[in-house]
Formats: C-alpha cells, sequence, structure tokens
C-alpha cells in the first residue's frame, strides 16, 4: 500500500506538469496531433495515522511508521464502515479512579518527576495522554492507607450539626494531587463516590464496614456532600458529579455500606436532590455505581419520577453482567446518561488477555453501549500493590506501579491511553461495523477529525478494509492487539 501510494502520487505530479507546461506529443508522428488529458487514477484522499497495542509488547502505544490512505479500488476483504452521519452520545472522557492511596505514591515522587508523569497522563501534547476524566473517593476507598471519612468522631458519639466536618484526611495527598492535574488540564471532570458515611451515621455497622445509612441521619449526610463539595470548590477543585454509594450491593468492602434502591431512591428524592438544589448546586447525580447484572436497581431509582427529577443518569461496573445491559437501561430512559465508571485489573492476570478483554468491554464495549465515559479503577500503587485498606483489595494492579520515581506501565495504562490520548472530551460516538474477532468504536471530534479503534480478539493477524465515504484503506492488525486509526 506504501509503495502504491507513493507511485500514484509520483505519476499525478509529473502528469500535472506536463499539462501545466503545454506539453503535447504527436499521435502521428507529423506533429499534428495531441493525447488527451491525462486521467488520473483512483488517488489516495487522506492519510491516516495509528497507534498500535500489541499483546505481546512488541508495539506499546507505538504510533506506525507505514501512511494508510484511501482509495476508490476494490478488494474481498471484510470491511468496517465509519458512518459519521450517524451520531450517538456526547463523550466526556476516559481515565481512572485517583484513589488516595494513587495520590500517595504519586506524591512521594520527585517534584520535577510527578509534574512530568502528570504531564504524560494528563496532558494535551503530542507526547501526552489526554486522560479527562477522573474518579475520587468522598473519604477512604479500600486503596487508601488508612479509612477515613470528613466527619469522624470517637465510637459512641454523633455530630448531626457536622460541625467536625473537615477534607484533612484528603489534604496531604489528594487535594495536592489533584491541583497539580488541574494546573495540567483545567476542564478535566471529577466524578466523587463515598465508599462509606462516617461510622456514626450507621445502623447495623459499628465499623466501616457495611452496615446501612440510619434514616435519622439522611439529612445531615444530603448536608455532608454538600460540604464536601464545596470545601473542594474553596479549594479550586470543581466535582462534576457525584454517586451516592459506591458499589451499594457490596457491604463486604473495608470501607462499605448498603444502600438498597428504595433507600437510594427515598434519599435523593427527599434529601440530597432537595439539599443541592437549596445550596445552588449544579453537580450532577448519578445513581447505582455497581454492576450490570443487577440493572433493576438503577431502573427502579429511574422509575420513580421524584427521584428521577434530581438524576442525571446512572453509572456501572462489569464485575457481573453484561455490557450490552447499559442500553437496556438507555433504551428505558433515553434521556438519562449512562457512565462506565470501574474495572480492575489483577495483579495476576496475563497482558495480552487483560488487554483484549478490556478493550471489547470497557472501551469499545461501553462506548457502543451508550456510556459518556470508560474508567479503569486504580490509576497507580506501589510494587505491593498498596496502599490499601485492612480488608480492601490486595491484588489490584494500578494503572502505574510507581516506586520512588520509577514508573511502570501496566495494561491499564495502554487499554486507557488507546483512547484517550485520540478522543478528547466533547467527541461524539459514531457508527462503526464489528465482525468476527474485529470489535471497534468510532467517534467524530470537534477538530473534524475521525478516530476508529479496532480490538482483534483473535490471535492472528487480520487484513480488513476501513470504508469511509464509499473509499476504503487497507490495513492489517495483529492477534491480541489494537489499533487506534485517526483521519
Amino acid at each position: 500500500m506504501k509503495k502504491y501510494f507513493f507511485k500514484t502520487s509520483f505519476f499525478l505530479s509529473l502528469a500535472t506538469t506536463m499539462l501545466a507546461a503545454g506539453c503535447s506529443k504527436s499521435s502521428s508522428g507529423d506533429g499534428g496531433g495531441t493525447t488527451p488529458p491525462v486521467t488520473p487514477p483512483a488517488t489516495v484522499t487522506a492519510d491516516i495515522e495509528y497507534w498500535q497495542t500489541t499483546g505481546s509488547k512488541s508495539s506499546l502505544l507505538e504510533k506506525q511508521s507505514a501512511i494508510l490512505g484511501f482509495t476508490t479500488a476494490t478488494n474481498s476483504n471484510p470491511t468496517i464502515t465509519v458512518d459519521s452521519t450517524q451520531k450517538f452520545q456526547t463523550i466526556d472522557g476516559f481515565g481512572f479512579t485517583l484513589t488516595q492511596g494513587s495520590a500517595y505514591v504519586l506524591h512521594q515522587m520527585s517534584s520535577s518527576a510527578r509534574t512530568e508523569l502528570l504531564t504524560e497522563l494528563f496532558g494535551s501534547g503530542s507526547n501526552a495522554n489526554g486522560i479527562s476524566y477522573l474518579r475520587i473517593g468522598m473519604g477512604a476507598t479500600d486503596l487508601s492507607a488508612t479509612v477515613y471519612s470528613y466527619d469522624d468522631m470517637p465510637f459512641g458519639q454523633t455530630d448531626p450539626t457536622l460541625a467536625n466536618f473537615s477534607l484533612a484526611g484528603d489534604l496531604d495527598d489528594v487535594v495536592p494531587v489533584l491541583k497539580e492535574i488541574l494546573v495540567i488540564n483545567p476542564n478535566i471532570k471529577i466524578l466523587a463516590c463515598p465508599w462509606s458515611p462516617p461510622v456514626w451515621m450507621k445502623t447495623g455497622s459499628t465499623t466501616p464496614k457495611g452496615g446501612s445509612l440510619n434514616p435519622t441521619y439522611y439529612g445531615v449526610y444530603a448536608t455532608y456532600f454538600v460540604k464536601f463539595i464545596q470545601a473542594m470548590l474553596a479549594e479550586g477543585i470543581r466535582i462534576d458529579a457525584i454517586t451516592p454509594q459506591n458499589e451499594p450491593l457490596n457491604p463486604d468492602n473495608t470501607p462499605s455500606l448498603q444502600m438498597l434502591a428504595t433507600e437510594q431512591a427515598n434519599f435523593i428524592k427527599n434529601n440530597l436532590g432537595p439539599a443541592f438544589a437549596a445550596a445552588s448546586i449544579t453537580t450532577k447525580i448519578i445513581c447505582y455505581d455497581h454492576n450490570l447484572d443487577r440493572t433493576d436497581y438503577p431502573l427502579a431509582v429511574l422509575s420513580d419520577a421524584a427521584a428521577a427529577a434530581y438524576v442525571d443518569g446512572s453509572a456501572f461496573h462489569l464485575y457481573a453482567g453484561d455490557i450490552d445491559a447499559m442500553s437496556n437501561v438507555h433504551s428505558a430512559f433515553p434521556t438519562k446518561n449512562v457512565y462506565f465508571t470501574e474495572q480492575y485489573t489483577s495483579s495476576t492476570g496475563a497482558f495480552s488477555g487483560d488487554l483484549n478483554w478490556h478493550l471489547k468491554n470497557v472501551i469499545i464495549g461501553s462506548l457502543r453501549n451508550w456510556s459518556k465515559v470508560a474508567l479503569e479503577w486504580n490509576l497507580a500503587n506501589d510494587p505491593s500493590f498498596g496502599p490499601h485498606t485492612n480488608g480492601g483489595c490486595t491484588e489490584c494492579l494500578g494503572g502505574l506501579t510507581i516506586n520512588g520515581n520509577v514508573v511502570t506501565r501496566n495494561v491499564g495504562y495502554y487499554i486507557v491511553s488507546q483512547a484517550s490520548k485520540f478522543i478528547p472530551a466533547g467527541s461524539v460516538r459514531i457508527a462503526s461495523d464489528n465482525m468476527a474477532n474485529l470489535v471497534s468504536a468510532a467517534a467524530l471530534r470537534a477538530d473534524g477529525k475521525k478516530v476508529l479503534i479496532v480490538s482483534n480478539q483473535g490471535t492472528t493477524a487480520q487484513t480488513f478494509n476501513i470504508k469511509f465515504k464509499e473509499r476504503i484503506a487497507v490495513t492489517t492488525i495483529p492477534g491480541s492487539a489494537v489499533v487506534t486509526y485517526i483521519w
């Protein structure tokens, strides 16, 4: 293909030069006639740049040197057609959760090394990955060094006026790192989510693990959210969205809380939504934030009209269920958004297998099923997969492993970067085909460029066509690889 492109360009250039100079050639040898103008063959109309990551790690987010061009030629290859006239959801971004543990290991780096790394992750230059969306914990997650909330009290004591409220647990690492990120990308969107309220607000548990939110404190807890958003804004950090509870059907994490669908709907419609309205807070409320096997939960919340009035949409994980279930929720409530907010990669997983599965489901699958975001779980941890709480995840592999100033880029880094580097916030998903082992998602950027992500779920190389506006480009993708094409 590369040879064809340059030969075509050469002969077109030669023909144009001859015509411009008035060159002619006798058809009979007597100088009496001229040949008709040269008719160009099928020509390249646009170049395609593309970046590749392979399951074998032979390429890691590597720009490929071969030039792909569209042509009117035809062949019998399988074809992925991209149609920019069919538009779907606007994309808010791609990223990770910045846990307190992530912020801690980042903050242990030297200032210069950290700035260089954060610029690589969140910057918009040619050498940056353009991460545009972050999820953070409201207080501790299970990947925090210690368990804390913003209003911890001695056992047996309560604080219904929230006089003790403080961001102190986040001020050492989370807030400083977020401020550095905001200098690099002031437009990054942040979703905040609690793993547990303060223990004194619970029934059924005297620890940060498990229990339920005491109805007596529904109003107080709504004020807790308001104070959090206001306190973060005072630090220069705008919270774009919240979910009322991480994994509300999982009371076994440390920390955690069980919050049933009826409880969440009641909390939103009677307390959280009205508290936001009274305080003129525009932060989005997104319900659920748990697995796709229980779409009955968000459907129940959205079916409560009083609760749904305050709800922007629903958030999902995929530790159980099927990614296509997101479309079922979207179809039931098409005016409400859907978000894919968490999936972890394991320290025991294989690079190739995780790359394939996460591209198919988290990145491509969620986009094809209306998600506005695609987020992997933890951004960074240390070589021992910490920090984490006593009872937190001991094998969650961060997108990065950080040991002092030494950074190892793990599979999650490449999963996210194959999308975030090329599809900025504000892009719109457009139509593209899936076929056999090749799964894809496409987007139209604000600058008019088209982006196509293709994952080869098979183990052997596959040659195929990219078709756009009746022209094709022929390309080959290695087995167990992901390639992002831009034109």
